[in-house]
């Protein structure tokens, strides 16, 4: 059955925001073609809503669509009561709480907040709003720092990059990696960026020629494998261990530990998804050495043992 997301369009809303999920969550098929997902927009008694780009587009629907809906998301606005002092319409409130699953990209968390949906959950919204976001809604747990939070049946992401990379997380979470990486593929766009990796990036652009760190994390991914201390990754380089860290962080926004755990976790799903191999030896391969390692490891990041991953996300 075809998956419904209900896209609440509102006054001021963030343009490339809007185009998102209507992108990605289309590009998300089966092998044989078949879409996975419907996308709708619908706005308070289907009026016509206006953008910060000097143009007004009019949704298909009211927001009665939100009950057929199986993913309620609000992408960013630009301004707005949310936005001013954190209220929202009793009506929006209502359509939006009682969903199955909501979602947010941008400062369409602040839109989550005031409808109370957040309250006492984590959450992130774009990095230049984080301040007055914890002003207005301080009962929420706000990580200002990363793309996306998955908090189970509500998400929330940072902003426009980070709402493609929330709703690919979340075709991945629903179909696995195979159809996520085909979908990235269809929007030529990185397949996975983990939700908990910088917003900001101090220096987004690698090194001269020689100097940044791209070439070894490629070496990196080709040997996942294998044992990979600092030390060893600093030689690969040609840098010192502390420069490598250092401009390792710069370059990825994050650690040279956390970013190869999180490939060799991102290795590990798709060989749960895609062999029959077993679990000593899927944790051989993506480098996690034993099975209690990986179980630890896969654990952590989406929640589930390697064996109830590979079942879940095999059924399809």
């Amino acid at each position: 059955m075809t998956h419904r997301v209900a896209v609440v369009v509102l006054n001021h809303f963030a343009t490339i925001d809007l185009g998102v999920p209507g992108q990605v969550f289309w590009a998300a098929e089966t092998p044989s073609g078949e879409k996975l997902y419907e996308v709708v927009t619908c706005s308070e008694n289907r009026m016509p809503v206006r953008c910060s780009a000097g143009y007004s587009v009019l949704p298909d629907y009211d927001l009665d669509v939100l009950d057929t809906a199986d993913t309620v998301l609000v992408p960013g606005i630009h301004a707005g009561r949310a936005l001013k002092d954190g209220t929202i319409s009793d009506t929006l409130r209502a359509a939006l709480l009682g969903r199955p699953r909501t979602m947010s990209i941008c400062t369409g968390a602040f839109v989550l907040a005031a409808a109370g949906l957040l309250d006492g959950r984590p959450a992130t919204t774009h990095w230049r709003e984080a301040d007055l976001f914890a002003r207005l809604f301080p009962q929420v747990k706000l990580d200002p720092d990363v793309l996306f939070v998955d908090d189970g049946d509500v998400l929330t992401s940072a902003g426009v990059a980070a709402g493609l990379d929330l709703c690919l997380h979340v075709v991945r979470r629903d179909h696995g990696s195979e159809v996520a990486n085909r979908a990235a593929r269809r929007c030529v766009m990185p397949p996975w960026r983990e939700g908990g990796q910088a917003q900001y990036i101090d220096r987004p652009l690698p090194y001269g020629e020689g100097g940044g760190t791209a070439a070894t994390r490629d070496w990196m991914l080709a040997h996942l494998d294998t044992p990979l201390d600092l030390s060893l990754l600093a030689e690969h380089a040609r840098m010192s261990v502390r420069t490598f860290t250092r401009r390792f962080r710069e370059e990825t926004g994050q650690s040279p530990a956390r970013w190869l755990n999180g490939q060799r976790v991102e290795h590990a799903r798709r060989l749960l998804e895609t062999t029959d191999l077993g679990v000593e030896e899927v944790a051989r391969q993506s480098g996690f050495g034993t099975a209690v390692s990986l179980r630890q490891h896969l654990h952590a990041a989406v929640g589930v043992s390697p064996l109830a991953y590979r079942h879940t996300f095999r059924r399809t």
